[in-house]
């Protein structure tokens, strides 16, 4: 009977046990569900703009940097296997102040930067890692961070243009470092931009190279 009592006794500690665990990871899980509920219900960063965006502000514009070739429609359409939520959006050529573009958009293409149809060029292009809910912009680079070198990017025009950029470089970067809007010699380049995680106060940027274009079938 006394090896009985003490199995017993055993078996309420263990179930004991067991309980205050699931009670800690449900309070622990509840308090988690709050601060991230919080969080998302805000705008993508913590930045001093209404957008919480920091995209690099030129002090050039496009037409003194690259030709005017191209179709007279300069939105993009933007597609990244590695990335859940990026295929055939649109991405309107805009400066990184436009609020409006960047809650209606998947992302923006930075005036100032350049096009996929030029011969050298950077074409810019920023997104928003959490945006705002219920919009286009809703967690559209959320996983930016799982693009890698030797991952695919497709960049279509409006005439049905579409190239190959194949990604070379990923890197963070602080708000203030404009250099990643410059130009490689002789290259086109794209670049993909969002915020780190989980402090949103640099930027994450992952270059492609262009390897191929496509023209529309006629």
């Amino acid at each position: 009977m006394k090896k009985y009592n003490v199995h017993r006794s055993r078996a309420r500690n263990a179930i004991s046990w067991v309980l205050s665990l699931i009670m800690i990871v449900a309070g622990i899980a509840l308090v988690a569900s709050f601060f991230l509920a919080g969080r998302l219900d805000s705008t993508a960063t913590n930045s001093d703009d209404p957008g919480g965006f920091n995209v690099p502000k030129l002090e050039t514009t496009r037409e003194e940097n690259t030709s005017n070739a191209g179709p007279e429609d300069k939105t993009l359409e933007l597609t990244v296997p590695a990335m859940s939520r990026i295929e055939n959006d649109d991405v309107p050529y805009t400066t990184g102040t436009d609020e409006e573009a960047l809650k209606t958009n998947a992302a923006i293409h930075l005036e100032g930067t350049g096009f996929p149809w030029d011969s050298e060029a950077n074409v810019y292009i920023a997104g928003h890692r959490l945006g705002y809910p219920n919009t286009e912009s809703w967690l559209t680079f959320w996983d930016l961070s799982n693009v890698g070198v030797g991952d695919d990017i497709y960049v279509t025009d409006a005439n049905g243009t579409r190239y190959t950029y194949s990604v070379f470089k990923t890197f963070v970067v602080s708000p203030s470092d404009t250099h990643v809007t410059d130009t490689r010699p002789g290259k086109n380049i794209v670049t993909l931009q969002s915020c780190t995680l989980p402090d949103y106060k640099e930027r994450l940027v992952v270059q492609g190279e262009l390897t191929e274009t496509t023209e529309k079938a006629a």
